[in-house]
């Protein structure tokens, strides 16, 4: 137990290090961890929101802190990204395990494609919409919820891709979004155990030990988010990134078609 609490504690820690200096990437990674260990796909993805409680709760405060937020996008962000998150989050929890677990995989290769791909391509210089930031927190909180991660690597990369604001007050504003959305999915998940809709959360406390590391990890590495957004640079990280993740995948796959 002491082992797997110190793994968890380290991928905690690198993936919330990553997610500040990114603004994505600690669910879709920590997701594919616990995806890889064997942990069923609700699970997965209550046990990372339970520990984003902690590091979004932490990294945003960072990011007010270091005067990173623009409130506009706030609240185009958080009305939607609630709504989306709750109703993905009910959704997954009415599904079969075994039956999600191949398409949340190949969902996660994706995100990491994604973030890929924004590693290597030039954010054009253009204004976003308000009537398009609203469906994207939507659309955000609903796949994050669903897949355990992607709230950043979708809406970060696309209000960057947009030209929404500039990159540092984009980041603080959808992480500090995050931390509303991460409740409202986590209250979810608690709240679909009563009439006895997650019918599959029998076990869920055979995971403790994995979300204690990753909240343990996170927190540590949370209060560093505003000041990593100002001095990593970003393409690299987010290649590796994105490689990482593809691979954690694509191993997960491999494993399910054996």
């Amino acid at each position: 137990m002491t082992y797997d609490f110190i793994v968890f504690a380290l991928v905690g820690f690198l993936a919330q290090m990553v997610d500040g200096a990114l603004g994505m990437a600690y669910g879709a990674v920590s997701a594919s961890v616990l995806l890889a260990f064997g942990v069923p796909p609700a699970h997965t993805s209550a046990s990372v929101h339970a520990a984003e409680i902690f590091t979004t709760a932490s990294s945003g405060a960072s990011h007010i802190w270091h005067r990173n937020i623009d409130w506009r996008l706030v609240r185009l962000l958080a009305p939607a990204g609630i709504i989306g998150g709750i109703f993905g989050a009910y959704v997954l929890t009415g599904i079969d395990g075994d039956l999600i677990k191949p398409f949340v995989t190949g969902y996660l290769a994706l995100i990491g494609a994604f973030i890929l791909f924004k590693s290597v391509r030039p954010f054009p210089e253009k204004p976003m919409s308000s009537s398009l930031v609203v469906p994207l927190g939507g659309i955000g909180g609903f796949v994050d919820a669903v897949g355990g991660g992607g709230w950043g690597p979708i809406v970060t990369s696309s209000l960057m891709g947009g030209g929404a604001a500039r990159p540092r007050f984009i980041i603080g504003s959808v992480t500090a979004v995050e931390f509303l959305v991460t409740v409202s999915i986590s209250a979810t998940f608690l709240v679909a155990l009563l009439p006895g809709h997650w019918e599959d959360a029998g076990d869920i406390t055979v995971h403790l030990t994995a979300v204690a590391g990753l909240i343990f990890g996170g927190v540590l590495a949370a209060p560093l988010a505003g000041f990593m957004v100002k001095k990593v640079p970003a393409r690299p990280l987010t290649a590796a990134v994105g490689i990482l993740i593809i691979g954690l995948s694509g191993f997960q796959t491999w494993a399910l078609l054996r």
